[in-house]
């Protein structure tokens, strides 16, 4: 994946968070089905788009890429201030993700239940967007800066085209929550399918990246579920989960280190792997992602000093990175496996 250098809608560096993450009783294993991608099962390995153009501003992008050649793709992503209420920002691409124009966001005001629940919100972040039967779910993070006050919440629509009229974001209010001195913090989201069941993984620093388990379809967080502890690093930063089954395994990836500080930004993205969807996941080495570990999949490249903020559909991992003068740039490329492991290369 190559980027030309377009000045991005929003030419200040955003500022997405780095908060909680909890720890408890593991889940009961499910039936080893699916293929999924977090969205549900794979329906293709999409094409990758090469070099990319247009408005690439998207910070932590949530990716939809779908199968049907000449279909639009998306790119939600972490909300700017004068944009919408800081709300969820929506690009869309007709040219199979080479090219993307800005189109709006997803509500031109926040929910009131969003400004009560979260004191001095500003920007909505780090959207991830999930197909299922017919409709779609949008599941994003609200809270301010290094606060363990978070919430997750959920919208819904039956179609991304604007110009449908039956096209609109429906509130669907929160699904999961932190306060001051949790484990974790409910930020980030990513959904994964698994026989037949779905999970949440999310998390932010402090204790790391969590699961739960929810109940489908309503994308609401199953009664009696308790949060899963997957990985941590003891404090230091690792955020922004992405799942994904390949062969026996499934993967789960993370951000490292910094991320919002333009150019002084040392993001990369870590993976490990476990036969169950709920871990224990392991690194290459064999190192549980619980104490730490997470083989490199890509960091700095090229002219780019931080890669993270991950998602991935069909195939296609889409990614911010940090240029070297400090703006961010929207990549998306096909994974690549070598010998059991994703591959990436920025290019």
């Amino acid at each position: 994946m190559r980027r030309k250098r377009i000045p991005p809608l929003a030419a200040t560096v955003l500022t997405v968070a780095a908060l909680i993450a909890a720890g408890s009783p593991a889940l009961a294993e499910p039936g080893r089905g699916g293929d999924g991608p977090g969205r549900g099962d794979r329906a293709c390995d999409a094409a990758a788009p090469g070099a990319l153009g247009g408005d690439l501003g998207a910070h932590d992008p949530g990716l939809y890429a779908p199968c049907e050649e000449g279909e639009p793709w998306y790119v939600f992503a972490t909300g700017w201030g004068p944009l919408g209420d800081g709300n969820i920002t929506i690009r869309t691409s007709l040219d199979g993700g080479a090219t993307w124009t800005y189109v709006d966001t997803v509500w031109d005001v926040k929910p009131a239940w969003l400004t009560e629940a979260v004191p001095g919100v500003d920007n909505l972040w780090a959207p991830e967007i999930v197909e299922d039967d017919g409709r779609f779910l949008l599941y994003y993070s609200a809270s301010t800066f290094g606060s363990q006050r978070s919430v997750i919440g959920l919208a819904t629509n039956t179609t991304l085209d604007p110009t449908d009229p039956d096209y609109g974001w429906v509130d669907r209010g929160p699904v999961w929550e932190s306060e001051q001195g949790d484990p974790y913090n409910a930020i980030d989201p990513t959904v994964l399918q698994a026989g037949g069941r779905h999970y949440l993984a999310y998390g932010s620093w402090w204790s790391g990246i969590y699961m739960l388990e929810l109940d489908w379809p309503a994308g609401t967080v199953a009664e009696g579920a308790v949060p899963v502890h997957v990985a941590g690093r003891g404090g230091a930063g690792v955020e922004a989960p992405a799942l994904v089954k390949h062969g026996r395994y499934y993967y789960l990836f993370t951000s490292w280190d910094r991320c919002c500080a333009g150019a002084d930004s040392t993001y990369s993205i870590r993976v490990g792997r476990s036969t169950s969807p709920t871990g224990p996941f392991t690194d290459r080495d064999g190192v549980a992602l619980t104490e730490g570990g997470g083989t490199l999949v890509l960091g700095a490249h090229g002219d780019y000093v931080a890669t993270g903020g991950q998602s991935i559909h069909n195939g296609l991992m889409a990614y911010h990175s940090y240029h070297e003068d400090g703006h961010f740039d929207l990549g998306i490329e096909a994974i690549e496996w070598s010998r059991g492991w994703p591959v990436l290369d920025g290019a």
